[in-house]
């Protein structure tokens, strides 16, 4: 596949810029779901509401398909994607301004036993001017990210005795220090391992059991940095620099390996929540003095239908002011209560009413930004009483086709970066500018 990309109609290629309002922030993403994996998108200078009910794109470049989201560093954008003929993973870098390719690196990768076969799942992660990889059947990369070259190359599946899940490795490397830690569900002992970013040899292996496919997150508990990891058997901390289990609990799951979401932490830091599609919804207060966290509450019901919980399929929730936001299992919008898990509200005028339908959901101040799979971009305002809609249009044009849906979604986790929007389709990797006029 030849790839290209239309010229830009404007570039905004600059970190800090001066208004009369004062100093703007612009910021990266970097890697799955923003600087911090948190889901907050922190610049300032974003416009209020769209002009139009269609957004036109300031670049489009023509990639391959795949669930991966893009990932914004300096003045590249990542992603990843699958070649069909011959069967291959690739790893792509575009111009930030521009869209014109920067470099690839293609693979060949041939999917077994993997359903939603479309493509790369793991957002790339971009630290100290280094790129990491993750692909659906396990292939490890480190690339210098300026020029594509490959620093090292691991094939995590085949190194580390582990199968493939049901939907393929999903969960996106994350950096911390100097190792590169990866969800893998190897064995013996090796649910995950961590690489040396500079060698790609293992520095250490931690938890048994299988992978599930929630990214591993870095928080600070108390004094100290703690690896959060929600795997297939356990939710547990862990000292990324050494893999110490600092504390486990283990985790059932009702019908099968289903937990796509981060565990999710309130302003605080203290609270932590767990959503997936046949568990619901539970709430955590970790301790800062260390051991396991206290569960607070769990809220599920007969079936992920009939409950007053939220469901998630494949967006991680929004915790903030109390409350709990997420897409429940048939697209609804739902709020909990943060203290209790009692069911605020529903809303079903975001997106149409259809089994695994979701959404994601991102905060900039005082406004939350969704992306829904019908590839409408909606700011809203979330409150205990419910969603306040300010403003909706087109972003992108979806085109992957799911088994017992009736139209295409887009279910790729996008990027807000340098005020504007970088999202892709299986066809399409666009950039929307989000900017306020000045």
């Amino acid at each position: 596949m030849r790839l290209r990309a239309r010229l830009p109609l404007l570039s905004l290629g600059f970190a800090l810029a001066v208004s009369g309002l004062g100093i703007l922030r612009a910021d990266d993403w970097p890697q799955w779901r923003g600087t911090t994996r948190d889901g907050v998108w922190r610049e300032t200078g974003i416009v209020e509401a769209f002009a139009s009910k269609e957004l036109k794109p300031v670049w489009v470049a023509e990639v391959g398909p795949g669930f991966a989201g893009p990932t914004v560093a300096g003045d590249q954008v990542f992603l990843m994607d699958r070649v069909a003929a011959p069967e291959q993973e690739r790893v792509l870098s575009f111009d930030r301004t521009t869209g014109k390719l920067r470099w690839e690196h293609a693979y060949p990768c041939v999917y077994r036993d993997v359903d939603y076969a479309q493509g790369p799942r793991a957002a790339v992660t971009v630290a100290d001017g280094r790129a990491f990889s993750y692909g659906t059947m396990g292939h490890a990369r480190a690339f210098e990210a300026a020029t594509g070259r490959v620093l090292w190359a691991r094939d995590m599946m085949a190194d580390f005795k582990t199968s493939v899940n049901y939907w393929g490795m999903n969960s996106a490397p994350l950096v911390a220090g100097d190792v590169v830690i990866y969800h893998v569900g190897g064995e013996p002992d090796a649910c995950l391992v961590a690489l040396d970013m500079q060698t790609g040899k293992e520095r250490w292996r931690a938890l048994d059991g299988k992978a599930s496919y929630s990214p591993p997150r870095l928080i600070r508990v108390g004094e100290r940095d703690v690896v959060l990891a929600w795997t297939g058997s356990w939710l547990a901390g862990l000292n990324p620099a050494t893999g110490e289990v600092l504390w486990k609990e283990p985790h059932r799951n009702t019908r099968m390996i289903h937990h796509v979401a981060d565990p999710v932490l309130d302003e605080t830091g203290r609270k932590l929540v767990l959503a997936s599609f046949y568990d619901g919804t539970a709430c955590f207060a970790l301790k800062t003095a260390g051991g396991a966290p206290e569960e607070l509450w769990h809220r599920t019901g007969p079936n992920e239908r009939k409950t007053e919980a939220i469901h998630t399929i494949s967006m991680t929730p929004l915790v903030r002011g109390g409350y709990i936001y997420g897409i429940h299992s048939y697209g609804e919008l739902r709020c909990l209560s943060l203290e209790t898990g009692e069911k605020m509200w529903d809303d079903k005028t975001l997106q149409p009413n259809e089994r695994w339908a979701t959404a994601h959901l991102v905060q900039n101040g005082d406004r939350t930004w969704i992306s829904t799979e019908a590839g409408e971009l909606v700011i809203a305002r979330l409150s205990g009483k419910g969603m306040e809609q300010i403003s909706r249009a087109k972003f992108i044009t979806p085109n992957t086709n799911i088994i017992g849906r009736n139209e295409p979604v887009t279910w790729a986790h996008p990027a807000y970066a340098n005020r504007n929007l970088y999202a892709r389709s299986d066809s399409e990797l666009v950039c929307i500018s989000l900017a306020a006029e000045k």
